[in-house]
């Protein structure tokens, strides 16, 4: 078993130290001239019968800031928030305050409606032209339900099926190289020197701090409770075998969900700080939504858009880990030798290529898996790479591939509508599209895994498993005590 993960929160990225101040970012007065020239004619076409209008301004701002350390430090009381980040690639950061445009939607269409809300909010706003690093200008950032209709539960509200937010702030980094974004919406009835002048008036409310250590030795009493007994899961598992063995459909993803309840808040930004230095390779990710907050260490990529190129991962198959590296390596080729987890992963990636393939000129993928390690656990991975025939977008491709049969099913039409009667829960966004679109519709989104609901003291973890025909129930009730294992140590004390 694997030792927990460290409880403090790194101060460096990639070797680089981050500096921390308390002084306020500050536009230079030509940059201030820019920004209200854009309100002006933001609101000039707004009046011509544009609609509502987005003005922005990326400026570059001191390298050594921490995207996400200044997020957690100048949020506002119940706004959305997003802090995104892939820390071993090259200290790739998002981070995002506020809404100066929500992006709603719903149902079986709500990927195609919110790529087409966002290419018209893209399309006519007088804002910077993207450059550099990714994610820097005019994003929507947030994430999608796993079910269309998903996150209807009570303890999922404000996190609706389709939800991305044009933050009023964003701060991009990969390197050395951190932009800042300001953006607004500009209606027929705004004044261009009242809008400036509230974007500067939020710059000046930034702060950068570090981000809070967890309490190392807390008070009061933690209780751990599954939403259903075990012995529960293990019969919903024994049930899906027997439909699979039937020829019903070919595999079927079972989740748990574990509520942790602590005798204090739970704190998200500390959360997400040991989150991120103990998971570097992951997308490591905290969305708030009014007092609640859903934050993860997910090691899988959904999707990722660079103009004609799209790409991603697909996982399945896992195994513990070891701190014995001898051991650890054992387990690796126990898994790669693993039948079992070898359908499992074939089915994953096969339905990915699957895919993509009628929108590209080529997709490619090695023919072997690889091993890839995390913290607590490794997987099997596949890479998948394609050249694409038009410029589909980041949120189109992010409709299209999900859920894969990692975090659903094969055939999904057929076993998908089963989940929720074998599950008994409201996934919410939990295995749902979780990340961030540009203005050139480029961007990312990851499956939401390893992951939990924190609101107040009450945290919801979340942890599923892939099952084939060969699935034995109490190695996959134990496969998921070693995913939760990535989250509640930390939220357990």
């Amino acid at each position: 078993m694997m030792a927990k993960p460290p409880r403090r929160a790194s101060r460096t990225l990639q070797g680089m130290s981050v500096r921390f101040s308390h002084a306020p970012f500050a536009l230079a007065p030509g940059q201030r001239a820019e920004l209200l020239a854009r309100c002006e004619r933001a609101v000039q076409r707004a009046r011509r019968g544009a609609g509502e209008v987005l003005a922005g301004i990326t400026v570059p701002v001191d390298r050594a800031t921490d995207p996400s350390a200044v997020a957690f430090a100048s949020r506002r009381e119940a706004e959305p928030w997003l802090c995104f980040e892939q820390p071993d690639r090259d200290g790739a950061a998002l981070a995002a305050l506020g809404c100066a445009r929500a992006i709603r939607t719903g149902g079986p269409r709500r990927f195609a409606d919110a790529a087409a809300a966002w290419r018209e909010l893209a399309g006519s706003a007088e804002a910077d032209a993207p450059d550099g690093p990714a994610g820097a200008g005019l994003v929507a950032v947030g994430g999608f339900a796993f079910a269309p209709d998903g996150g209807a539960a009570r303890h999922w509200r404000g996190f609706g099926s389709g939800d991305l937010v044009v933050p009023e702030v964003a701060l991009a980094r990969r390197g050395g190289d951190v932009r800042l974004t300001l953006a607004t919406t500009a209606t027929p009835d705004d004044v261009p020197e009242q809008l400036a002048a509230r974007l500067e008036a939020r710059l000046g409310e930034l702060r950068a701090a570090p981000l809070p250590m967890l309490d190392p030795a807390p008070t009061g009493r933690f209780e751990i409770a599954s939403s259903a007994p075990p012995e529960h899961y293990e019969a919903a598992v024994a049930r899906a075998v027997e439909r699979i063995r039937a020829g019903d459909f070919a595999k079927i993803v079972l989740a748990r969900e574990v509520t942790v309840h602590a005798p204090a808040p739970h704190d998200a930004a500390a959360v997400f700080g040991v989150l991120r230095a103990a998971f570097e390779s992951c997308y490591v990710f905290c969305a708030g939504r009014g007092d609640a907050a859903f934050v993860a260490a997910s090691p899988e990529l959904l999707v990722r858009r660079e103009g004609l190129r799209a790409s991603s991962v697909a996982l399945a198959g896992s195994i513990r880990r070891s701190a014995d590296p001898a051991v650890d390596d054992h387990l690796g080729e126990q898994l790669l030798r693993s039948d079992k987890d070898r359908e499992e992963q074939q089915i994953v990636s096969h339905r990915i290529a699957r895919a993509l393939r009628p929108h590209a000129v080529w997709v490619a993928a090695p023919e072997e898996p690889a091993i890839v390690k995390v913290a607590n656990i490794q997987h099997l991975a596949t890479p998948i790479r394609a050249q694409l025939t038009h410029p589909h977008s980041a949120i189109e491709l992010a409709g299209l591939l999900h859920p894969t049969p990692a975090v659903g099913a094969e055939p999904h039409a057929v076993a998908g509508r089963q989940i929720p009667a074998f599950e008994g829960l409201d996934r919410g966004w939990y295995a749902g599209p979780v990340g961030w679109t540009d203005a050139n519709e480029d961007g990312e989104f990851c499956v939401a895994l390893r992951c939990a609901l924190l609101r107040g003291p009450e945290a919801r973890l979340y942890a599923g498993v892939g099952v084939v025909r060969d699935s034995d129930p109490s190695a996959e009730l134990a496969e998921t005590e070693v995913k939760l294992g990535a989250l509640l140590p930390i939220l357990s004390g």
